[in-house]
This record gives structure tokens, C-alpha cells and sequence, in this order.
């Protein structure tokens, strides 16, 4: 036998069965309250309590900001969103500077035109496109005839001129 079986055989109480042969140990289920026992002076009222931060003795209480504490892992994804949103609105103004994202005419073909004595590719452009923009009709006129500057033209040369459709 084990040790703590040896233990626990000499702490049981021991029933003798030899006196009375005819009993049979019944092992018995109860349930037993919960046993409340009052203390002697013990009361139901309600205990004073002072103020835990203090504020009944005259203290000031200090309360501090909260401070926002980010992670290693929070600190690179605010750093990734903020160069994404400031990458796509440098993108975004670029491009609308470049005059890509502004809705420019379409041309739709091109007529020949011969330079008059006075006319100048800004009248050519009105005269040929009324309601579009003359400075942008003017830059297409120079690119179409291989012009270095809108100047380069000379009464009685003819001129490839986009017109919108």
C-alpha cells in the first residue's frame, strides 16, 4: 500500500459492522445550506466611504490627456497611407496641370488653309473653331505644321487646321 493510502485508512473513521451484521453502510447524498453566521454588533447599513480620488479631504485631482501610443506596425501603416494619399494628389495635380485630365476638343479632321496678308494663328483659330479655346486650337495648328513658334508664318503658306467636330 502507498503511503498516502496508509494515511488515509488511519484518518477515516472506522464503523464496525461485526455489532450490528444486519446494517448495510448506504453512502447518503445531502445537501447542505450555506451556514450564514452574524457577527455580533454587525449592521445592514450602508458604510460612509470617502471619495477615492481624494475629493472629500480637499484634494485636486489631476487628470491627464490621454496620448495616442502606436506600434511599430501602426506607425508604417500611417506612414504608408499618408504617402499614398500624397503620391495620388501630386498625381492628380500633375496630371491636371500636363492638361491630360482637362476635357480639351476633339478634332476631327484637319482643312487646309491658305495664311492671309494680317491673319495670325490666333484669328485662324477663332475663325475656324468658334467656341473652343483659340490657345489650344493654336498649340495644335503649331504641333499638326511643325511650327517652332506660332510667329513662323508667312502670307500665303497653307496651313493643315484641326477642326473640332
Amino acid at each position: 500500500m502507498s503511503t498516502a493510502a496508509v494515511a488515509a485508512d488511519a484518518l477515516a473513521p472506522r464503523r464496525s459492522t461485526k455489532a450490528e451484521p444486519h446494517l448495510k453502510l448506504v453512502p447518503t447524498q445531502r445537501q447542505v445550506a450555506p451556514v450564514r453566521r452574524r457577527i455580533e454588533g454587525a449592521t445592514t447599513d450602508r458604510m460612509p466611504v470617502r471619495g477615492c480620488a481624494g475629493e472629500s479631504v480637499g484634494r485636486r485631482v489631476h487628470v491627464e490627456p490621454a496620448t495616442l501610443r502606436l506600434t511599430r506596425r501602426g506607425r508604417m501603416l500611417l506612414t504608408a497611407v499618408s504617402v499614398l494619399v500624397f503620391g495620388a494628389a501630386v498625381l492628380v495635380l500633375g496630371l491636371r496641370v500636363a492638361g491630360v485630365l482637362e476635357p480639351g476638343p476633339h478634332f476631327t479632321h484637319t482643312v487646309p488653309v491658305q495664311v492671309a496678308p494680317g491673319q495670325t494663328l490666333w484669328s485662324i483659330a477663332e475663325s475656324t473653331n468658334p467656341g473652343q479655346d483659340p490657345t489650344i486650337v493654336v498649340e495644335r495648328i503649331a504641333n499638326l505644321n511643325k511650327l517652332a513658334t506660332p510667329a513662323d508664318i508667312t502670307p500665303g503658306q497653307t496651313l493643315q487646321i484641326p477642326v473640332a467636330g
